[in-house]
């Protein structure tokens, strides 16, 4: 929702019934909880981690909106 909230375009895979996916997203990350968000293939982190990023000003950066 706060990526919507902010207009910031996004695409979702369903990891959730693809094995395949959720290796492949295993391994990209290194972490197994979804969802996982990555800017311009970098990882960010979880949900949490947004929502922190965005408390500490930095979310429009990361994700192009502003700089």
């Amino acid at each position: 929702m706060l990526l919507w909230a902010e207009g910031v375009e996004y695409g979702e895979i369903d990891v959730m019934m693809s094995t395949r996916q959720r290796r492949k997203m295993r391994a990209r990350s290194g972490s197994g909880s979804v969802p996982q968000i990555f800017v311009d293939g970098t990882y960010i982190g979880d949900c949490s981690c947004l929502y922190d990023l965005d408390a500490e000003g930095d979310l429009d950066v990361k994700v192009g909106l502003n700089g």
